[in-house]
């Protein structure tokens, strides 16, 4: 039988060149990167982009004949740099994507050349005894029992998802054997209707239907009402469904607003639920002495999400899932098969969490928590707040109306009657260039909403975006 050989110059080059020309085009990348970052800093946060022009270039790409390293680098961060909403721009303030800390992206060419596989603490001790000193150290600041642990995620939608299999699992232990089927009645689960709606994917994933999720109303500020979330627990009770969860939120994606913690925990304890706090971005006020009293009432979760890659400015992705009492995980993740080194309930993160295969995600964290300390990163929360708090003043003496009472560093305005709408404000605004912020919707009503997370934006980038959204229409 025939056999395929490769060229001499495709097996020469390309997957695994020299030790010499890596580090070669390793020098001219982190040159080349520097200057295309200050070039992004500098230029349109949403920069033009030919999408015809670029679909004729990128289908010459082929994979037939080889092209040097040195060649594609240069042609791919011409294309990044025309071709991508710049979350890096000093003046980006739309969601919850920061410019990642310098920490953070040394943390990635980190593990990039060692590429653990942290399955297992056998394979992996290092990295899996890191990652789980950041989590306790994560969980211990937010008030979680001291002996609360958890694991990195790729975001914040596997955290949530693991957090309900872990309430269906506790509300009833044949669901893991059994799926839904083993409840004697619907599983249901609560979150506010201004919740991250991944909510919805997540009731799908995990066998209950996307109808077993209660978008409970908010009282008027976007903040879950508990009275209302007390009716419906009782209600389902009532006809025979079983409240597994309840889900608040702490820092929703449209306001930044708080649940009431407290009244949730108690409303679920009550009821025999799970208690999970959705802090994805909010958890990071966690670092401030002074903020942490925003989420009185987390200490009392049975889990929690927090996203490295938000407000602790990780690269992307990079979420956390902490749990009160860890020695439900294996009952949710548990499995055996002779090919792994170990099986070590607790211990090896295969059988404690929803990956198997997993990226050293936690060194991100550890890197910059090393460098900066809690100090650093509580510097951080206050600065973003204060900016927003200098944008609310300046809308403000130019007769807009702010409609959320957010004390974390998101800001929902409406715009002065007879003028433009907020939709068509940020049209203008996003379309010129000068800076990115979006359009929500605050208790039914449209609003502009800019919330700050980059490192290094400044006063004079919050005065360029009130010039950018006061100018005439």
């Amino acid at each position: 039988m025939q056999q395929y050989a490769p060229t001499e110059a495709a097996q020469a080059t390309g997957l695994f060149p020299s030790a010499a020309t890596r580090r070669a085009v390793d020098d001219r990348l982190t040159e080349a990167l520097a200057l295309a970052d200050a070039r992004a800093a500098q230029g349109s946060v949403t920069p033009s982009f030919d999408r015809a022009g670029f679909n004729q270039v990128l289908a010459a790409f082929d994979f037939a004949t080889p092209r040097p390293l040195e060649d594609v680098l240069p042609w791919v961060i011409a294309r990044l740099e025309d071709g991508i909403t710049h979350l890096t721009h000093p003046r980006y303030f739309g969601l919850f994507n920061p410019q990642p800390s310098f920490p953070a992206q040394v943390a990635d060419r980190l593990t990039a050349v060692f590429n653990p596989q942290l399955a297992t603490a056998t394979t992996s001790p290092v990295p899996v005894a890191m990652e789980a000193h950041v989590i306790r150290a994560v969980a211990a600041r937010a008030g979680l029992p001291d002996d609360a642990s958890g694991h990195f995620t790729t975001g914040g939608a596997e955290a949530n998802a693991t957090a309900l299999l872990c309430a269906l699992t506790r509300a009833c232990p044949d669901f893991a054997e059994y799926g839904a089927r083993a409840f004697p009645g619907a599983p249901v689960l609560y979150v506010s209707k201004d919740s991250h709606l991944a909510w919805l994917k997540i009731a799908h994933q995990c066998g209950i239907g996307r109808a077993r999720v209660r978008l409970v109303g908010t009282d008027g500020m976007g903040r879950m009402d508990a009275s209302i979330l007390e009716a419906a627990l009782a209600a389902d009770s009532a006809e025979g469904r079983i409240p597994v969860m309840v889900a608040a939120t702490a820092g929703t994606t449209n306001a930044g607003m708080i649940d009431p913690l407290e009244a949730c925990a108690e409303i679920a304890r009550t009821h025999g639920a799970w208690f999970h706090v959705d802090a994805a971005w909010g958890g990071a006020v966690i670092a401030s002495p002074f903020r942490r009293r925003l989420l009185k009432g987390i200490e009392h979760a049975d889990s929690v999400t927090i996203d490295a890659h938000k407000w602790f400015a990780t690269t992307m992705g990079c979420g956390m899932f902490l749990i009160a009492d860890p020695a439900l995980l294996p009952a949710v993740f548990q499995v055996s098969t002779t090919y792994m080194p170990s099986n070590q309930a607790n211990l090896d993160p295969y059988v404690n969490s929803m990956q198997w295969s997993r990226r050293f995600l936690g060194l991100r964290l550890f890197l910059a928590l090393a460098t900066a300390g809690w100090d650093g990163y509580a510097a951080h929360v206050e600065r973003s707040i204060s900016l927003i708090a200098r944008l609310r003043t300046a809308l403000h003496a130019h007769g807009w109306k702010i409609v959320n009472d957010s004390q974390m560093a998101v800001l929902c305005a409406v715009p002065p009657s007879g003028g433009s709408t907020a939709r068509e404000i940020v049209t203008r605004v996003v379309t010129s260039g000068e800076a990115w912020i979006s359009v929500a919707v605050f208790e039914g009503q449209e609003v502009v909403r800019a919330c700050v997370t980059h490192g290094q934006t400044d006063e004079d980038d919050i005065e360029t975006l009130v010039e950018a959204l006061t100018a005439p229409g």
